[in-house]
């Protein structure tokens, strides 16, 4: 239950985004790190989680690899906002699809980790499909592979950085905070700020930030309950739930050549999922 509750609200995240009324992208996401923070910041408190904060805001060289975190998750949540924004929820499912698989290239370019053939196939076919968008539409779906690399990377660093998730996000949005509060400052003075204009656009401003930690806390309670090859599979359920909403509600279009795009990349994830669990077997024996 907590990871169908962690995978699904992921997976309605982009309902959720279309609510607001005229707020753009990048004033939603310096609210996100506001609010988050503070909601975080609370959920610690009450959990009596200070310690590995502690620990953490004293290492500089831990704080480098967390500083590179946040700017990844930072452009991550600002990208997806922007996708919803714009009307580009499909790819914003495609890029999260396409995840796993950049994990795997990034393991083998960056951390020297052998490829299975199953895997190498994987990674071939995804190849393939991005191949197909950019012949066949004249442009590479940016959004979607911006979104793979750069949660991929964030992946790739959250594993060297020894924090839990719920410690490890509130140490990323407080070193993002100066930021955010900058931002905020920036669109007052500016007279372009959406807070307190109207208790719509405002009350999901503030519930951004819940929204944010609320997933996460899901997640961990399964992360510590389920297998991590059930964790894998539950995964899928976010942008699948994202390409649903894409279709059915939002009503955006999927063209031949974008739907040849994800069947493609639903082969590679299948080959990749046979590859993880032919290991798991492996190795149980």
């Amino acid at each position: 239950m907590f990871g169908l509750i962690a995978y699904t609200l992921w997976g309605c995240f982009p309902i959720f985004f279309s609510l607001f009324e005229g707020v753009p992208a990048w004033e939603i996401l310096t609210h996100r790190i506001l609010w988050a923070c503070l909601f975080l910041a609370l959920v610690v408190t009450l959990l009596g989680r200070w310690q590995p904060v502690k620990t953490a805001l004293r290492a500089p060289r831990l704080l480098v690899r967390v500083l590179g975190c946040a700017l990844l998750i930072g452009f991550n949540w600002g990208l997806y906002i922007y996708a919803v924004e714009t009307h580009h929820v499909l790819q914003a499912s495609l890029g999260y699809f396409m995840t796993p698989l950049v994990n795997v290239a990034l393991g083998m370019l960056v951390l020297r980790e052998r490829m299975s053939r199953l895997q190498g196939a994987a990674v071939a076919i995804a190849i393939v499909a991005i191949g197909v968008q950019l012949v066949g539409l004249g442009g590479l779906p940016w959004i979607s592979i911006c979104l793979a690399l750069s949660f991929g990377t964030y992946g790739l660093l959250r594993k060297q950085v020894s924090l839990d998730g719920l410690s490890g996000l509130f140490v990323e949005t407080l070193i993002l905070l100066p930021l955010g509060l900058l931002a905020v400052a920036w669109f007052e003075i500016a007279g372009l700020s959406h807070f307190g204009g109207t208790a719509h656009n405002t009350t999901l401003l503030i519930a951004s930030g819940a929204l944010t930690a609320l997933p996460l806390l899901a997640f961990a309670g399964a992360a510590r309950r389920l297998r991590l090859s059930t964790v894998g599979f539950l995964m899928y359920i976010n942008p699948t739930l994202q390409f649903l909403i894409a279709l059915l509600i939002f009503r955006e279009p999927l063209g031949t050549l974008q739907l040849i795009t994800f069947v493609l990349i639903w082969l590679g994830l299948a080959l990749y999922s046979l590859s993880a669990w032919q290991g798991r077997y492996a190795g149980a024996k």
